[in-house]
This record gives structure tokens, sequence and C-alpha cells, in this order.
């Protein structure tokens, strides 16, 4: 891909949220760049909390939602803002955590930074209170 126009930001979050509804860790994967920036809040309960660098911890933080929880119950992406290299994106979730039986609803906003057609940024804030208040037994 010597001259090819890498993809928009809007092209590459589309495209993220497509693999991530597919179960596509892989292709999510290829969506990031060699090293970033990538932070998800949240206490050790919460199974995908922390922060991560590199391609190779991604595989174990994408892959621990179908581990940890049951099918989504809901999923929505109620908006999405593009302002360049920047996008904030806007929904809510509704799972059930398989180990204690307990579901959780979750407003999140996720800010993901591309360059180049990679991902460079990957900030998830979430309730953080209730998903932690779902994997207490």
């Amino acid at each position: 891909m010597s001259n090819a126009t890498p993809p928009s930001t809007a092209a590459v979050v589309e495209s993220f949220f497509a693999r991530f509804g597919a179960g596509d860790v892989p292709g999510l994967v290829d969506l990031f760049a060699d090293t970033f920036d990538f932070a998800v809040s949240g206490t050790p309960n919460i199974p995908w909390s922390g922060q991560r660098s590199t391609p190779a911890e991604l595989p174990d933080f994408f892959g621990s939602f179908g581990r940890v929880l049951g099918p989504a119950q809901e999923y929505n992406v109620t908006a999405t803002v593009v302002d360049g290299e920047n996008a904030v994106v806007l929904g809510h979730n509704k799972f059930e955590v398989l180990a204690t039986g307990k579901t959780f609803t979750n407003h999140f906003a996720l800010h993901i930074g591309v360059k180049n057609g990679k991902i460079t940024t990957y900030h998830m804030y979430e309730d953080t209170y209730a998903i932690d208040a779902a994997f207490a037994a």
C-alpha cells in the first residue's frame, strides 16, 4: 500500500464497531498501531480494566468480554462525533456477568484517536461502579 490513502477516522471507528460486534478479535487488533495509549478505568474485579500499549495485549482484552459476560442484552451506539483524528462514541449497554448472574446497565463514552488509519488512542469511560457491583459475589 505505497500510495494508498489511509482510512478516515470515521471509517476506522465504523470498522471497529463492526468487528467488535462480530467478535472478530484478530480484526480488532489489526486496527491498532504498533504502540498506542489505551486506558480503561476500573477495579481489579473488572477483567478488562487497565492500561495497555501493544497489540499483543489486545486479544486478552477483547476476548475477556465473551469469557465473563453473557450476550449483550442491549448494545446501542447513540452518537459518534468525529473531529479530525479524534472520535468520541457515546452509547449504552446491558450485560449479565456469568459468574454472579447479576446484570449491569452501562452508559459509556469512548475516545478513539486515529493516525495514518490506525488506532493510537483508546480511552473508555464507563460506569465502573455498576460494573464492579455486578462482578461482586
